[in-house]
């Protein structure tokens, strides 16, 4: 790999973080009672988001979606499989109970994603309409319908917000 395409990964990672990093502070901002400051965060997190995927298509790593779909279904895969086991293991063994959690909703929802990928896949000739729901609690995908709770986290149908 040259130094420029590992320059351009972690430039992608960093865009990426600043972007999820700056809407989360927006939610804070909103919370507060700081519309503005909400607003100058949504746009800068905007502006991250375009920095990230001109860079991913300097990387040349956006492809058809069939090969996009493979890609993203091996990542939720080593997630759930190879990345979480670990994270979890060691949060408990710290007494960290909110690290903990987080990492099994995130090991328990990156397998639904990965099962809902495949699947995609397998009918993306001949999709038929498909609506999505995310618990906005521990990041579970529902298709077609609103659970009346989280089959992961037990959250009501009101944690979960429709996604276009």
């Amino acid at each position: 790999m040259s130094k420029t395409e590992q320059f351009l990964k972690e430039a992608f990672a960093g865009e990426s973080q600043a972007n999820r990093k700056y809407l989360a502070f927006a939610q804070q901002a909103e919370k507060e009672g700081f519309p503005q400051a909400a607003k100058l965060f949504r746009a800068a997190a905007e502006a991250e988001t375009i920095h990230a995927h001109s860079h991913l298509r300097a990387l040349g790593a956006i492809h058809d979606t069939a090969a996009n779909l493979k890609e993203a279904e091996g990542g939720e895969v080593y997630e759930f499989k190879t990345m979480y086991p670990p994270m979890i293991e060691a949060a408990a063994a710290e007494g960290n109970k909110a690290a903990e959690r987080s990492f099994r909703y995130a090991l328990a929802a990156e397998e639904v994603h990965a099962e809902l990928y495949a699947k995609a896949l397998k009918n993306l000739k001949n999709a038929s309409e498909v609506s999505y729901a995310i618990c906005t609690v521990c990041g579970y995908i529902a298709e077609n319908g609103i659970p009346e709770k989280c089959p992961l986290c037990g959250a009501g149908s009101k944690a979960f917000r429709k996604v276009d």
